[in-house]
Order: C-alpha cells, then structure tokens, then sequence
C-alpha cells in the first residue's frame, strides 16, 4: 500500500519553479557518496555540476587523503572546514536517514539536502524539514539542471521534437546552457 501521508505527499513531485529556485540559489554541494571512477555516476554528476560553477566538495572515506577533480575528499560531512548549501546524498536509501542527520549536525545547516535518483526517506525529509531544510528526493541535480537550462531540450529529448537539424553553437565546443544563476 503507498505511502499517503502529507511529508510523502509533498515529495512525490515538485514544481519546475522549487527545482530551478534550488538550483539558482545553490552555490556550495557536499556530494555524499562521491565517487573517483569515471563510469560511476556519482562522478559523472560531480564532474558535471562542478562544469556548471557550482563548488562541489566529495565526501566519501576511501577517498581521505586523495581528491576528484582537483578537489580535496573528505571522510564525511563533519570534516568540512566551511559552510555548503546543498548536501547531496548518493547513498542507498538506507543509509539515507544517517546522511541526513549528519547534515542537520552543521552548523549553519544547509538550506537544502537533495537525494539522488531513487533514493528517498520520508522520515529523514520530516527531521530536515523540522529544522527549515528544504528536501528533495529521487531527483538528480544533473537531470533538473540539464532539463530546466535547455541543455537536453535542444537535443530534442524533453521538446517533444526530434529533428535532423544541427544547433547553432556559440563559438568552438560543446554548448553549455545555464539557468543564471548567480555565481
């Protein structure tokens, strides 16, 4: 039988406007789960997010001592030496709720905590959204920001319209779209 309370409610969808809000406000991501190996996907989202001009910081504990990126990894979420806004939790739902009250234990808190693709906790997102953290849950960063800049809408996969025809880009390279945010 689903879940029918109002925390699960609130969590199975949310407006394109909290998604992007989140996104444009976002500066400093904590990717929990953070990977070095270029076909997992956790590296894939940081790599991508850090391409974006968000400052991701890894934090995984076989990674102590090594970096991603150029960027130094940490244990966990308590060896930050500064403030992030957004903690990212690339673990299993399982160990979901630990995640989230180890980022309630930072001070400031974050403003958002977001779980990755598939990853949801109805409890967690309760005891974050007690303390005035926003949650999102079983979204990932890179999809919302790909979908909501453009970025996988002019290759015809979210317009409804495939074509044949080539984007004009700006320049040499890959074309980047943003969703302005302030950096």
């Amino acid at each position: 039988m689903p879940d029918t309370s109002p925390i699960a409610a609130r969590h199975d969808s949310y407006p394109d406007a909290t998604i992007r809000n989140i996104l444009k406000s976002v500066k400093s991501i904590a990717l929990v789960g953070a990977s070095n190996n270029p076909a997992r996907p956790s590296y894939i989202v940081f790599k991508y997010l850090l391409e974006r001009g968000f400052d991701v910081i890894p934090i995984n504990p076989r990674l102590v001592g090594g970096d991603i990126l150029g960027v130094k990894a940490h244990a966990r979420l308590a060896d930050l030496e500064r403030p992030v806004d957004m903690v990212e939790i690339f673990r299993a739902s399982a160990e979901a709720g630990g995640v989230t009250d180890e980022a309630l234990n930072l001070a400031p808190l974050p403003k958002v905590i977001w779980m990755q693709l598939s990853v949801r906790d109805d409890a967690a997102a309760e005891r974050a959204e007690g303390k005035g953290v926003q949650v999102v849950m079983n979204r990932c960063p890179k999809i919302e920001y790909g979908r909501l800049s453009g970025e996988i809408g002019w290759q015809g996969i979210n317009s409804r319209i495939l074509s044949a025809k080539r984007p004009a880009l700006s320049g040499k390279g890959f074309q980047k779209f943003t969703i302005d945010r302030k950096l």
